[in-house]
């Protein structure tokens, strides 16, 4: 699986508002409950993100309902509904659509034949797994740093660290 720069980006996005101290939302109306708001600078600084890629995807996640903005100086940015609540998962498919696809379609959608019958059931294997991760590991897991005990399990194993080099012709 390739994790592009962009999801890269809007994961720590979120986990930089998620991380933020509860502020005295009173300025910005009922519509917050004590919810952590952060100005774009502060993200884009923290994290080292280009503003106008920021933009971006904050505008990516405001679109996808995992955030919500406001302008002005009391204005800012804070998330739509409690970190715990946004898994890993769904900042993907905000970013960049299904987890997992082959030439672009869905698994359940590629039918082959001959030799390859069986690579349907092996993508669609993938995309299992990628989801046991990825939903079940939330921006609050992240930010707290409070990960799964599966995520420690998979972590632990030495293999997961080996780097498997791409054959030489």
């Amino acid at each position: 699986m390739h994790i592009t720069a962009k999801v890269d980006y809007a994961v720590r996005t979120l986990l930089e508002i998620a991380r933020a101290p509860q502020l005295n939302p009173a300025a910005l109306g009922p519509v917050v409950q004590a919810a952590p708001v952060v100005k774009a600078d502060a993200i884009a600084t923290a994290q080292r993100i280009p503003p106008k890629v920021l933009e971006t995807v904050l505008g990516d996640l405001r679109r996808a309902d995992l955030v919500i903005s406001r302008r002005g100086p009391d204005g800012g940015y804070w998330l739509a509904r409690p970190a715990g609540e946004i898994s890993v998962a769904d900042v993907i498919r905000a970013i960049e659509g299904p987890l997992a696809s082959v030439r672009g379609e869905r698994p359940e959608d590629v039918t082959y034949s001959g030799a390859a019958e069986s690579l349907q059931r092996v993508w669609i294997a993938l995309r299992v797994n990628i989801r046991a991760v990825l939903e079940n590991v939330s921006i609050d897991d992240v930010a707290g740093n409070r990960l799964p005990e599966f995520v420690d399990a998979l972590t632990n194993d030495p293999g997961a660290w080996a780097r498997r080099e791409r054959p030489l012709n």
